[in-house]
């Protein structure tokens, strides 16, 4: 079993969840504006669902299949969302997700936690591409993909039910060498 990584940027230290977090989880995660930009976070957001994502971290790890970090701000540890590498197929390809609290939208840390996470993807994970989804109507998350130099690859009209309706869910993705580009 090995350990989750850690990842400092300029202003973040992108860490392994702790059961410390689980209030901030719960505050941050439970904001009905993080749910309803998201695809997977619940609302409201009950006591013990923090507890339980975060305890399914390192097994999911262990299996190679996810990486899900915190994302914390350096100077005072302060706990600002989560970002993570799902459905890992190894050698090739996996899904890049996050959410940031909403206190902290629109300051850059999303784009700097996703650059760090592409890095590990593709130099340590060997991966050859990494893609990413978020409802049209979220616009912002797709300025964090278009940042990062991911494609728009198409649109899913209709495809998933939030609230009870249907959504549009745009998709992006990057190549390993689409990347290398980005860093020179």
């Amino acid at each position: 079993m090995s350990q989750l990584p850690t990842h400092e940027t300029k202003r973040l230290l992108l860490r392994p969840f702790a059961m410390a977090d689980v209030k901030d989880v719960q505050r941050l995660a439970g904001d009905w504006a993080i749910a309803d930009t998201t695809l997977s976070i619940p609302h409201p957001y009950c006591d013990g669902m923090a507890e339980e994502w975060i305890s399914k971290h390192q097994q999911t790890f262990d299996q190679e299949e996810g990486v899900t970090l915190a994302i914390t701000r350096k100077p005072d540890g302060v706990l600002l969302g989560a970002i993570s590498l799902i459905d890992i197929s190894k050698g090739h390809q996996a899904e890049i997700g996050y959410w940031v609290g909403k206190p902290y939208w629109s300051q850059g840390y999303c784009t700097e936690a996703a650059s760090a996470v592409l890095c590990y993807g593709f130099s340590v994970l060997g991966l050859i591409r990494i893609h990413a989804r978020y409802l049209t109507r979220n616009p912002a998350s797709g300025r964090v993909m278009q940042k990062l130099g991911m494609r728009h690859e198409g649109c899913r009209r209709q495809h998933a039910m939030k609230w009870g309706k249907c959504e549009d869910v745009e998709l992006y993705g990057i190549l390993k060498s689409e990347w290398e580009e980005t860093l020179k």
